[in-house]
């Protein structure tokens, strides 16, 4: 009978302790940021991903925020002297500390469900080149925007947890993450980074490169936003089946007026081949650099492909072309690492081998 009521009594106290825990956490909003070069991806312990748009502040002359995300976006390269557009980003780190810090600000007040909530535990993915002064200005960002912990996850890392790569385990896998800013090539295994490249040539740079190439080419000026729209409409890294085509609108730099123009898929690979063929020869680098045991595995296991880029069309049958290696794109990709470091926020425990 003692030994039945010491058992209750336990029970009563764990119910008590687990309703007070349950009763507290309503106050936090806990958060797993993927703050991108061109999108922010938020997700909740509770909810998942709750908040994905891109990386783009607008600012009143006063120098006060007036729209973030998707409503800034469109403001892009259309606004009078009253408004200012900022993308604070630049290469997957913070350019601008001032606009990235209202931005956060702005977009975790957006995912918040409960205006109440304050958050106490951050995850933020970082790139795995980032310099010690990069790593201080996230962190105070993010402090600035409310968190009251921080912690850190590399983004391969973070996409590898976020495709369901066995991290911890004594096997070598690669993942190439390819955002807006970076591309992040890595050999993970035992919860590590055995080796690890990031290019500041990612999605950024290849509608960079269609911009100049249609300039040069056709003395016509595009702006961003439609050379972005070509790169993920049409934009190929080999040959297609069938090319495609679309109309793209600009200024004449000639006349000076405004003309559109057909353009081809294979006029938008001619333009981003050279950036192309740079990634995937930096995969080839980081492949002769990984140690023969993990490269075992890496022959048995591929390559696997993340981030917004890797959805250009047939780049995965020309990284295989070139490596002679299976090539796999992940399911969803452009979510990969907010889902990794969402897994990482909900067992910070599990996973502090990876965490910075």
């Amino acid at each position: 009978m003692k030994s039945m009521a010491v058992e209750t009594h336990q029970n009563q106290n764990g119910l008590a302790k687990d309703s007070k825990a349950g009763i507290l956490d309503l106050f936090y909003n806990d958060i797993a940021i993927d703050l991108g070069t061109a999108n922010t991806l938020i997700a909740t312990k509770r909810n998942g991903i709750v908040y994905s748009e891109p990386s783009v502040i607008a600012f009143n002359p006063q120098g006060s925020p007036v729209s973030i995300g998707r409503t800034a976006w469109q403001m892009l390269e259309k606004t009078h002297d009253e408004l200012r557009t900022v993308r604070p980003l630049k290469y997957g780190v913070i350019a601008d500390y001032d606009a990235a810090e209202h931005m956060l600000r702005g977009m975790i007040k957006c995912a918040k469900k409960k205006w109440y909530s304050s958050t106490r535990q951050m995850v933020i993915c970082v790139p795995s080149g980032i310099t010690d002064v990069e790593k201080r200005a996230v962190r105070a960002s993010a402090e600035n925007a409310g968190a009251r912990e921080v912690y850190m996850v590399e983004e391969p890392l973070a996409a590898a947890i976020g495709v369901g790569l066995p991290v911890h385990e004594p096997q070598g896998h690669m993942i190439v993450d390819i955002g807006g800013g970076t591309t992040e090539i890595a050999v993970i295994a035992l919860s590590g980074i055995v080796h690890a490249q990031s290019l500041r040539l990612a999605g950024d740079k290849l509608t960079e490169d269609i911009i100049h190439y249609f300039r040069r080419t056709q003395n016509l000026l595009i702006g961003y936003k439609m050379a972005e729209k070509i790169k993920c409409k049409i934009g190929s890294a080999a040959p297609l089946e069938e090319e495609l085509e679309m109309d793209i609108k600009g200024r004449d730099l000639v006349k000076g007026i405004p003309k559109t123009l057909r353009v081809s898929s294979v006029d938008v690979r001619s333009a981003i081949s050279q950036s192309v063929n740079l990634t995937v020869e930096a995969i080839l680098g980081s492949l002769e650099q990984t140690p023969p045991e993990l490269a075992g595995d890496i022959l048995d296991h591929g390559i696997m492909l993340a981030g917004g880029g890797s959805l250009l069309k047939n780049l995965d049958r020309r990284i295989a072309e070139r490596t002679e290696l299976p090539v796999h794109i992940a399911q969803d990709p452009m979510t990969a690492v907010v889902r990794g470091t969402g897994a990482v926020l909900d067992n910070l425990e599990y996973y502090k081998a990876v965490v910075i």
